[in-house]
């Protein structure tokens, strides 16, 4: 019994047993005792996962057929399995406001939504790890002055210090994917509250990189801000000049700004 990859979910199955075992092994953190896997298909990484008997593993399917031979072939994930759409989950109620780890070789068409979804529920999620897209992978990992850096880039490390770990070559996966993947960690900031309004935060990150070619004096304009703070030399700055700890700074002026 095998389960047939479909295209409109995105589906790649991980045949390589040595990068599976390096994805499982990548959790360091011991602040939770659950894990939750996005997308394990035929369990190639949920095998791993389940040696592990400090964590208790939990698994997200949509796909019925995966979710059938899981059952078969996994009786350790008894009632582990949820069938469902992960980005329609209520996170909070899954394991009672309990903390937990999501890891996974994620559908590359939801990949970003899963990433914003971790944010959201960010106070119950203290570590991440799983396969993206490299472009995407690279670009949650990057820093400042990157063409790579983007609203991606600074919502993530806000809350959340991240590692690039590796690359993975489109040849371990059937089918394999145009394009390499590459794998990261997120493991949440100590202090990972914003001593800002985290919804204007939000909205200044995704006005500023709307327009990323402009100085953030023009890209802000649709924000009414005052001509006053037009005039700050800060704003003369393209947004992927600006680090995380000054996208900050620039929510504060804008705060003071809208206030006046």
């Amino acid at each position: 019994m095998s389960v047939q990859a479909k295209k409109h979910l995105g589906q790649h199955f991980l045949k390589d047993e040595n990068i599976a075992k390096k994805i499982a092994t990548s959790l360091i953190g011991t602040n939770y005792s659950k894990v939750l896997e996005i997308g394990p298909g035929m369990g190639v990484l949920t095998k791993y996962l389940l040696e592990n008997k400090k964590k208790e593993t939990y698994v997200v399917e949509i796909d019925k057929e995966s979710v059938a031979y899981l059952q078969s072939f996994f009786p350790l994930l008894r009632n582990k399995i949820y069938g469902e759409n992960f980005l329609k989950m209520d996170l909070n109620t899954l394991f009672k406001s309990e903390p937990f780890a999501i890891i996974g070789n994620f559908p590359y068409n939801i990949s970003t939504q899963i990433v914003f979804k971790t944010l959201e529920n960010r106070t119950i999620i203290p570590e991440f790890s799983g396969m993206f897209q490299k472009e995407v992978a690279e670009r949650i990992a990057e820093k400042e002055g990157s063409k790579k850096y983007g609203i991606l880039s600074v919502l993530t490390q806000a809350f959340y210090n991240v590692e690039y770990l590796f690359t993975v070559p489109p040849n371990v996966f059937n089918p394999p994917p145009k394009v390499d993947s590459g794998v990261i960690r997120l493991t949440r900031k100590e202090n990972f509250s914003l001593p800002v309004d985290e919804k204007l935060f939000f909205k200044v990150v995704k006005t500023s990189f709307n327009h990323r070619r402009k100085m953030l004096r023009v890209s802000l304009k649709s924000m009414q801000i005052s001509d006053n703070l037009k005039a700050n030399p800060f704003l003369t700055k393209r947004p992927e000049q600006l680090s995380v700890t000054q996208f900050i700074e620039l929510t504060k002026l804008v705060a003071e700004d809208l206030a006046l």
